[in-house]
């Protein structure tokens, strides 16, 4: 219950009132307005009163909608009523519910931060929308515990804009389930100097496209294994420096080619595999693969992909699919595949 307040409040409360209980649809009379503030906000006014802080907030540019109907009255005169008063919305309910399940399978937002976040967007919404949420399964315990995300995040963002390095702390965990930092042979903390120059979220996770400043290569690394991070004075080295970036950037490309945010270059491809994994091939590796010589369920499958990423998902096809170049990457997936055979009694089909 809300205590009494002075009548010089009641536009605000109007308002909040539109915000909390209604939309497209669930309109409300004046009368209904009328109700919720006699009950919530202990405050008696006349209709009059209503309808001129609504026409009010709409003359304020408040995108409020309302129905219009004549009446005719007793004295034969026309009346015009207005109804079903509601506050349009920035975002609808199906954009709210999408939001919030990216929070949920979100690999990279620790559990406490992605609680207040989706909080915050139930709070865009109204009563009716946080009842619906009431049903979402609870977020995992076990999810990452670096807060300092999003401090990272804005520290990278400044820097990309500015173009200037960074230096940083990269962590990874140990079997106490708990990050350490990575350190040098004298057992000292060990610094990364970066050059960065893109953000991307992909598998769930965020990561930073850059370069470490000793070598000229393309580096990834995982933005919630990122801690102490500082914004540097130092230019950053320009992207045409970084092998791989001499002609800039090509962010669909460069995620179609690093599937798993592997670093190193990238080679041509050439497999063969069923056809019914044209799909998949289709998701995981973009519109750039090109297929060919399809017969009897199987087809040519044509990639540029990172080396590396390449035998790493083969493994997870590993039945379906046949390199048939580079000769190297054949031998290497067909080492793993028979090592992974041999761990765990699978038959190997090729």
């Amino acid at each position: 219950m809300y205590t009494t307040q002075p009548k010089k409040l009641l536009i605000v409360n109007i308002l909040d009132i539109l915000k909390r209980c209604s939309d497209e649809d669930h309109r409300l009379s004046q009368k209904d307005i009328l109700g919720i503030l006699e009950d919530e906000y202990s405050m008696k006014v006349d209709r009059k009163a209503v309808k001129r802080n609504l026409m009010n907030l709409i003359d304020f540019g408040y995108p409020i909608e309302y129905s219009e109907s004549i009446r005719r009255k007793s004295n034969g005169e026309d009346e015009t009523l207005y109804t079903d008063w509601y506050l349009l919305r920035d975002f609808s309910d199906a954009e709210l519910r999408l939001l919030i399940d990216s929070l949920l399978f979100s690999k990279h937002i620790p559990y406490s931060q992605c609680k207040e976040l989706i909080e915050k967007i139930q709070g865009l919404s109204n009563t009716h929308f946080s009842a619906k949420v009431k049903h979402i399964r609870n977020l995992p315990e076990n999810m990452p515990t670096n807060r300092q995300l999003f401090l990272t995040i804005e520290i990278l963002d400044e820097a990309i804009s500015q173009k200037r390095q960074v230096a940083f702390t990269y962590n990874e965990y140990r079997t106490d389930k708990k990050l350490h930092p990575r350190s040098t042979e004298d057992g000292k903390v060990r610094e990364y100097i970066i050059n960065p120059y893109q953000m991307v979220a992909t598998n769930g996770r965020y990561y930073l496209i850059c370069n470490y400043d000793n070598y000229d290569t393309v580096s990834n690394y995982r933005l919630d294994r990122i801690t102490d991070i500082r914004l540097l004075d130092t230019p950053a080295k320009a992207m045409k420096k970084v092998q791989g970036l001499e002609n800039g950037l090509h962010l669909p490309k460069h995620m179609a080619e690093h599937i798993y945010m592997f670093a190193g270059g990238s080679v041509v491809v050439r497999f063969r595999t069923e056809s019914h994994l044209v799909g998949e091939i289709i998701d995981w590796f973009g519109q750039d693969v090109s297929f060919s010589g399809e017969t009897d369920g199987m087809v040519d499958v044509r990639v540029r992909v990172n080396a590396q990423a390449f035998v790493f998902w083969a493994l997870q096809y590993g039945q379906y699919v046949e390199v048939l170049e580079p000769a190297s990457l054949r031998e290497e997936v067909k080492q793993a595949v028979m090592e992974m055979a041999r761990k765990y009694g699978m038959e190997e089909k090729r």
